[in-house]
């Protein structure tokens, strides 16, 4: 009795100890095809295990690798976390205000004002501009209805939304940013070329487009019989998202 149950003993030692050596050695198969193969057991970006390169690496990363838009004429990608869906038509005034200062029949007068404008999954925006031109009283400076040079001596009004060189240098080219996708309508994008039409539209963005700063260059010209006094005038701007 005694020597059979040492032998139940000794056979269930054995398979104890046998289990015990081939648990260590299971593994798992790691992601792969014929094309690709996943080293790491964990796939994302928190850099649980330190990828590294000879010009790179990512120790505990966290968040989102890589965030932004691409494009081209055929296509567009945005990139990062989730977010959501619904379109979404930012618009700031940066500034409080143009203010010209002194008019001078022998010398060009201009002042600048900006506003920025960012759009969210739509497929683009357009700014209009409404309102009249400087008066003073009953007497209202002329506006620009053709696009045109500055002439000094010569009652005039306009704007564009670029850098000029002429009368002075005045205003700047719209400012993308890293994704913005914003520019001056045509009316409005010729170097030194100045107009204004009320109700037309000055700026667009073909599609969804990240911050764009614009420069609304103004322009007034006075002849030696425009009357003294204070001029002032005011612009709307509208931006309607379109789809």
């Amino acid at each position: 009795m005694f020597k059979g149950l040492a032998g139940w003993i000794s056979k269930l030692f054995v398979v104890v100890f046998c289990v015990f050596i081939i648990v260590p050695n299971c593994f798992a198969e790691t992601s792969q095809s014929s094309n690709y193969k996943f080293d790491e057991s964990s796939i994302g970006s928190g850099g649980l295990i330190e990828s590294s390169s000879a010009n790179y690496k990512a120790s505990d990363a966290t968040g989102d690798l890589v965030v932004g838009d691409s494009a081209s004429n055929n296509y567009q990608i945005n990139t990062g976390s989730k977010t959501t869906n619904d379109p979404t038509l930012s618009f700031i005034i940066n500034s409080s205000g143009a203010d010209f200062g002194s008019f001078s029949a022998t010398t060009a007068t201009t002042t600048t004002a900006t506003f920025s404008v960012m759009n969210y999954t739509s497929w683009g925006y357009v700014v209009q501009i409404v309102g009249e031109s400087p008066s003073n009283g009953a007497h209202q400076i002329p506006a620009m209805a053709t696009t045109g040079n500055s002439q000094v001596g010569k009652e005039q009004f306009g704007i564009n939304l670029v850098a000029n060189t002429s009368p002075i240098s005045v205003g700047a080219n719209p400012n993308n940013g890293q994704f913005g996708f914003g520019s001056a309508a045509p009316n409005y994008a010729t170097s030194n070329k100045y107009r204004y039409v009320s109700g037309e539209t000055i700026a667009t963005a073909p599609k969804s487009s990240g911050v764009t700063t614009y420069t609304i260059s103004y322009l007034v010209n006075v002849g030696d019989l425009t009357p003294g006094g204070k001029y002032s005038s005011n612009q709307t701007l509208i931006v309607t998202g379109t789809y």
